[in-house]
């Protein structure tokens, strides 16, 4: 129960910076770009960003699960680190170079051409962040999460500030005193560009911050050890390709086969747009995953151990759910950051149950993919992750000149759903951990039931309304208490307990 302990406060620490970030991502700029932008240019930026998606998985090469792997049980983890470093630091640079080469070519052939700067300053941003990819994660090994969250705190800051700065106050500020300093500063025609911007000197800082700790001087190099990394991570980074697949593909694909008579980009703007209400799914999964990992290999000892397995893969599903039924049954309150009431994002309001627990399911993929890392397996992460981004990618194709973009929502939960079956059943066999399919089965049971009692009786008195969803999540509540009280009472502190 110590390790449960350790884990659940490490996943807070860990999780806090990219929870606080996305959810003020949700909270500020999400309505920052849609009050500001029309639908059309926020779908630009979310098919731009879709890219850059792609490119960094493509630049961390399963990187940083090699360096976790090989780190933590080399008696020389200065020199695991250093290989990857020079690795990743050497790829990322000619990625750039080959990209300002050609920068106005690729605009135009993603259909930007008036905007190849926006493909420079995004290249080199995904190129940084590969390279501190490393550091981050030394961190993560070395269990300092309070630096790690600092810095992602600092990285997240800075682009929070300088989004608000170039977006908000600065035309605010030019309309009201032409001649201010602030014309030095700001050019209207950049215009949703500057978030592009803002990332890239957000990430320029991150990596001066790393620099005092690097120990450049001191690396060391190996071949072998990169070859052996190399071995080990190329199907993670198949994982990784086909896993973007499956999280960012539709966004490629929606401007490409939306049915004719419609605005693509508006299309894409709004699906994107109410996406974003899935987010606090996606921010707990992120957490714990940095935590988890670290956490997974520390801890491979014996038999043993694969009753924690059970007991956190237990608690996901719990926390999981409680995010479902939680922004389902206060989406009408939530919406409200993303837009004006007036604007057309709301339409797309329906892909949210969908992707929430899409998120799900893929969270609880990513938690039982303990059994081909430890087995040292990960071919098999590979071959599910390309199932899942076959999946996508038929759904996708197939249906969203008939039903647009709820074809991808439910391409994106479909192929969640099928990878972590297969991957459950193949764990069995390699790897089995016990888990309590029962007790998660009614969660999900008792869960699903909540949901569909919300949304089919709904109060026209606002009060009542939330009133009664109130008292819907409060059952819920109470039945994982009932269902946990035992293990609960051991991870609160003894003045909190309830008898």
């Amino acid at each position: 129960m110590s390790a449960l302990k350790k884990l659940a406060g490490d996943t807070m620490i860990y999780g806090v910076p990219s929870i606080v970030g996305r959810f003020l991502n949700l909270l500020l700029l999400t309505p920052v770009y849609t009050y500001n932008f029309p639908e059309s240019e926020y779908g630009i930026l979310s098919n731009l960003l879709a890219y850059v998606a792609f490119f960094q998985v493509l630049l961390t090469y399963g990187m940083e699960t090699s360096y976790f792997r090989f780190a933590s049980k080399s008696d020389k983890p200065d020199e695991i680190f250093g290989t990857a470093m020079a690795a990743l630091s050497s790829t990322s640079l000619l990625f750039v170079l080959i990209l300002t080469v050609f920068s106005r070519e690729i605009a135009g052939w993603a259909g930007y051409p008036d905007q190849h700067i926006f493909i420079i300053w995004m290249g080199i941003t995904v190129a940084l962040d590969a390279v501190t990819a490393i550091p981050f994660a030394r961190l993560r090994l070395q269990q300092r999460p309070i630096k790690f969250a600092f810095f992602k705190v600092v990285n997240i800051g800075i682009n929070l500030v300088l989004n608000l700065f170039w977006i908000l106050l600065c035309p605010r500020i030019l309309a009201v005193n032409p001649d201010s300093f602030v014309q030095y500063l700001y050019n209207p025609h950049i215009g949703i560009g500057y978030a592009f911007l803002a990332y890239l000197i957000a990430s320029v800082v991150t990596l001066l911050l790393f620099f005092p700790d690097l120990g450049i001087k001191t690396m060391v190099f190996s071949r072998t050890v990169l070859k052996s990394m190399l071995n080990y991570g190329w199907p993670i980074l198949v994982v990784g390709i086909a896993g973007m697949v499956t999280l960012n593909i539709d966004k490629i694909l929606i401007p490409q086969l939306i049915e004719s008579g419609k605005d693509p980009m508006y299309e894409l703007g709004v699906y994107a747009a109410c996406g974003k209400l899935a987010i606090l799914m996606t921010l707990f999964i992120q957490a714990f995953r940095f935590s988890f990992e670290p956490f997974l290999f520390s801890h491979y000892k014996n038999e043993a151990s694969k009753k924690v397995y059970s007991v956190i893969m237990n608690y996901f599903v719990i926390f999981g759910l409680l995010i479902f039924i939680g922004v389902i049954f206060y989406m009408d309150i939530l919406k409200y950051f993303i837009a004006p009431s007036n604007a057309g994002y709301y339409e797309a309001l329906k892909i949210v149950p969908w992707m929430l627990m899409g998120n799900l399911f893929m969270g609880m993929f990513y938690t039982q993919s303990l059994w081909y890392k430890l087995t040292d397996q990960t071919r098999f992460g590979a071959i599910f992750s390309i199932i899942g981004g076959i999946i996508t990618l038929i759904i996708n194709i197939l249906f969203i000149p008939k039903i647009g973009y709820m074809a991808s929502a439910i391409g994106f939960f479909t192929s969640s759903l099928i990878i972590t079956l297969i991957s459950y059943y193949y764990g069995q066999k390699h790897f089995p951990v016990q888990y309590d399919l029962k007790k998660i089965g009614s969660y999900f049971i008792v869960a699903i039931a909540l949901y569909v009692l919300a949304v089919m009786i709904i109060f026209n008195n606002f009060i009542v309304n939330y009133g009664y969803r109130t008292l819907l999540l409060s059952i819920f509540l109470l039945f994982i208490w009932y269902n946990e009280k035992t293990d609960l009472k051991r991870l609160l502190p003894k003045q909190l307990h309830l008898d």
